[in-house]
C-alpha cells in the first residue's frame, strides 16, 4: 500500500481482558492497520485516586501493539477527568447559558477555563509525556477528544466570567474603549467598570450583539489556549511526534483554524449517516434517499476544511464502520459505503482514515455502536468494507496532491455573528457556505476551503466569499490582487469587527474592486421568495437592494427591477441567498469566465481530484455511466460503469 495512505483503528485495551489484547494486536496487523489510537478516555484507570498512578497496564498495552508492528496514537485523557477530581473542584464543571451545572456521569464534564482544571490537565500529560513520550511504538499524541461536543465550547461559569472580565480588559484597555465599541448608549447599557459586566445570559430581550458576540470570541480562545497548553508540554517531553486533535462535524463554537495552528495534524470524527440524521439542512426526500449512504457533499466539505486548518496535513481520526448510536434512527449503511468514505477521504488528501472502533464495546454508553469486530470478536460487515478498501489502495500508487481549481472562504466568527443576530428565522452561515460548496460539487469541480485571512488567491481561478462577516485587511488586498473570478456576498461585509454596519454600508469594499451597495435588507419567509425578471430560479430566505455606482453592471435581476447579481470587471456581488437552480446558473456562468473545466454530474455522483489521479463515487441509487459523462482514462479501481456505493479512480 502507498505510503501516504495508512489505515487506523481505535482500541481501547481497558475494556478488554488483557489476555486478548495480543490476538487484537495480530488481526490488526493482519489487515493492514497501521495505526491504534488508545488511551484518551482512560484517566479513571491511569489514576484512580490521588497520586495513585498505574501506568503500567498501559506500557503493557503498548508493548503488545509495538510487537505486533503497530504504531501507536496516544490520547491524553483530559475530555473525562475523573470523579474523585471533580469531587475535589466541584467548580471545574461547566455551566449552560441558564446557569445549570452540567454534572459527572458522562464526557466532557469541564469547564475550558478553568486554571484548575488546566493545572491537573497538565499534570496527568506531563506524567503520560515522561512516561512514553519516547516509546518506540508512540508516534504521535491526540490531546483531548472532541473539542466543543455536546455544546461544551462555551461555559457561563464563575470561572469563565472572572477569565472573560480579563480578556475584556486586555482587548480594550478601558471601559470607555469598551462603550464605544459596543454601543452601549443604546438602552442605556454603559459600564463604569469592565468587571462589572456579566456573561451574556439570560435578559428579557436581546442582549447587545457585540457582548455576544465578544463572550464568543473568549469562549473560542479558551479552547485555543486549552489546546496549546497541552501541545507546548508534549512538545517539549515528547519531541519528533505529531500532535493531533480530533475535530467534528458541523461544530462552529470554536475557531478550528486558531486550534490548527498548533497541531501537526488536524483529524475529525466522520459519521456520514448520524450527521445526516441530525446535523443536515436537507428536506425529508432528500435524507430519506440518502439514508444509508449519507450526504454526497458533508463528509467531502468537511475533508476540505479540516485539511485547511493545519497547513494541509490531517486525518480522519474516527471513521464510521456500521449503525451509531447517537442520532435519531441509526441505519446500517448499504452494502459498500463504508468502503467508499474511505477512498473518498483519501482523494481528499488524507494520511489515515482511522475506524471507529476496533471492537464493538458490550456496555456502557456506546454499546450499540458497531465497531469492525462484533462484541463477540467475530468480524462484522465493517471489517470486510476496510479489507476492501485497502486492497484497493493497493492499486493507488500517487503522493501527489494539487490544489483544486476553486475555493471557498470560510470564518467561524461569521458563524457566530449569524447566530447572534441572523435577523431571519432561516440565516445559517453553515447552511449557506454549504450550499454554495454543493453547487461547485454539482459541477465536478475540487474545491479548497482557505482561511479569511488568506493573504494570497492566485493558485485559483475562482473563489467565493459567501455571508463574511466583517473583512480582514488580507483577505480585501487578495481580492484586489486576485487575477481569477471572484464571487462575493450575500451579507458579506454587512458589519465592522465591533458589530457595527460600516460608515460606508455594506458589502463595505473598495469601490475599485467592487462599486455597490446595499441600501437595505430584508429576510424572507421559505414560502415567499423573490423570482427573477428573465429565467428560472429565485432569491430565498435573505435578500439585499443593491445600488450600484461606475462601471458596476446588473447581471441577473429580479422581478422587480433590483438587482440580484452584479459584476464589476471579474469581481461579482451576490445580493440574495439564491435557490439551488439560480446557484447553478451562477456557478455555470462564473466556471466559464474561470475557464474551469467542469462536468454536470448526476444526483449523488461526486468526483475529487488528487494528482493525475480523478476519484469517483457513488452516493446514489442508480448506476452511473462514466463515459457518457466525459470521464475517462486508466482505469486503476472500478470501471465505467460506476454502481451504487461504487467508486472509480482513473488516470489522466
Amino acid at each position: 500500500m502507498n505510503k501516504k495512505f495508512e489505515i487506523g483503528v481505535c482500541y481501547y485495551p481497558e475494556h478488554w481482558p488483557e489476555s486478548l489484547w495480543p490476538d487484537d494486536a495480530r488481526r490488526m496487523a493482519a489487515l493492514g492497520v497501521t495505526y491504534v489510537r488508545i488511551g484518551e478516555f482512560a484517566w479513571s484507570r491511569l489514576e484512580p485516586k490521588r497520586g495513585d498512578l498505574r501506568l503500567e497496564w498501559l506500557e503493557r498495552a503498548i508493548d503488545v501493539l509495538h510487537e505486533a508492528g503497530l504504531k501507536v496514537i496516544l490520547g491524553t485523557p483530559t475530555a473525562t477527568p475523573p470523579k474523585w477530581l471533580v469531587d475535589e473542584m466541584p467548580d471545574m464543571l461547566p455551566v449552560d447559558k441558564e446557569g445549570k451545572v452540567l454534572g459527572f456521569g458522562s464526557r466532557r464534564h469541564y469547564c475550558f477555563s478553568h486554571r484548575g482544571y488546566r493545572s491537573e490537565c497538565l499534570r496527568i500529560v506531563e506524567t503520560l509525556a515522561e512516561r512514553f513520550g519516547n516509546h518506540p511504538a508512540v508516534a504521535g499524541w491526540q490531546t483531548d477528544n472532541e473539542y466543543g461536543c455536546h455544546d461544551t465550547a462555551r461555559s457561563w461559569s464563575e470561572e469563565s466570567l472572572a477569565a472573560f472580565r480579563h480578556w475584556l480588559s486586555d482587548r480594550y484597555g478601558s471601559v470607555e474603549a469598551l462603550n464605544s465599541a459596543w454601543g452601549n448608549v443604546f438602552w442605556s447599557k454603559e459600564y463604569t467598570d469592565i468587571y462589572a459586566i456579566d456573561l451574556p445570559g439570560l435578559a428579557p430581550a436581546e442582549i447587545n450583539p457585540a457582548h455576544r458576540m465578544d463572550f464568543y470570541r473568549f469562549s473560542s480562545d479558551q479552547v485555543v489556549e486549552f489546546n496549546r497548553l497541552q501541545c507546548d508540554l508534549l512538545r517539549k517531553l515528547s519531541p519528533g511526534r505529531d500532535i493531533i486533535h480530533n475535530f467534528m462535524g458541523r461544530t462552529l463554537e470554536f475557531d478550528h483554524f486558531a486550534v490548527g495552528a498548533d497541531l501537526d495534524i488536524s483529524s475529525w470524527d466522520n459519521y456520514p449517516l448520524g450527521f445526516l440524521e441530525d446535523r443536515s439542512d436537507a428536506d425529508d426526500d432528500w435524507r430519506r434517499r440518502f439514508a444509508r449512504a449519507g450526504d454526497p457533499d458533508f463528509q467531502a466539505f468537511h475533508h476540505d476544511l479540516y485539511r485547511a486548518t493545519s497547513g494541509g496535513r490531517w486525518w480522519v481520526m474516527e471513521q464510521q464502520p456500521g449503525p451509531v448510536n447517537w442520532a435519531d434512527h441509526n441505519p446500517v449503511p448499504r452494502d459498500g459505503m463504508v468502503r467508499l468514505w474511505t477512498l473518498e477521504a483519501f482523494a481528499h488528501g488524507a494520511e489515515v482514515v482511522s475506524y471507529f472502533r476496533w471492537k464493538q464495546a458490550p456496555f456502557a454508553q456506546e454499546q450499540m455502536h458497531s465497531g469492525l469486530l462484533r462484541p463477540d470478536g467475530v468480524e462484522a460487515e465493517g471489517y470486510f468494507e476496510a479489507k476492501s478498501a485497502i486492497e484497493a489502495l493497493q492499486a493507488v500508487d500517487t503522493t501527489a496532491n494539487t490544489k483544486a481549481d476553486a475555493a471557498i472562504v470560510f470564518d467561524y466568527e461569521s458563524a457566530w455573528a449569524w447566530e447572534v443576530q441572523p435577523q431571519g428565522r432561516e440565516f445559517d452561515y453553515f447552511r449557506l457556505v454549504f450550499d454554495h460548496y454543493r453547487a461547485l460539487r454539482r459541477k465536478g469541480l475540487s474545491i479548497d476551503i482557505v482561511a479569511p485571512d488568506t493573504a494570497d488567491l492566485s493558485a485559483y481561478g475562482l473563489v467565493l466569499v459567501p455571508g463574511l462577516f466583517a473583512w480582514s485587511d488580507a483577505l480585501v488586498t487578495a481580492l484586489c490582487n486576485f487575477e481569477g473570478i471572484a464571487l462575493i456576498g450575500p451579507r458579506s461585509g454587512s458589519k465592522t469587527r465591533d458589530f457595527s454596519i460600516p460608515d460606508g454600508l455594506p458589502p463595505d469594499l473598495p469601490k475599485n474592486l467592487a462599486d455597490v451597495l446595499v441600501s437595505r435588507v430584508e429576510s424572507l419567509r421559505p414560502d415567499c421568495p423573490v423570482s427573477l425578471a428573465d429565467g428560472e430560479g429565485a432569491v430565498r430566505f435573505w435578500r439585499e437592494f443593491l445600488v450600484t455606482g461606475g462601471s458596476c453592471q446588473a447581471e441577473i435581476t429580479a422581478e422587480d427591477g433590483w438587482p440580484v447579481l452584479v459584476h464589476q470587471g471579474r469581481t461579482h456581488y451576490l445580493g440574495g441567498w439564491p435557490d439551488d437552480i439560480l446557484l447553478d446558473d451562477i456557478v455555470a456562468r462564473l466556471t466559464t469566465l474561470a475557464a474551469l473545466p467542469t462536468v454536470d454530474l448526476p444526483e449523488g455522483v461526486r468526483l475529487r481530484r488528487h494528482g493525475d489521479l480523478t476519484f469517483v463515487f457513488n452516493y446514489g441509487d442508480t448506476a452511473a455511466d462514466l463515459g457518457a459523462l466525459g470521464l475517462d482514462g486508466e482505469l486503476i479501481i472500478g470501471g465505467s460503469a460506476l454502481p451504487p456505493s461504487g467508486v472509480s479512480v482513473f488516470r489522466q
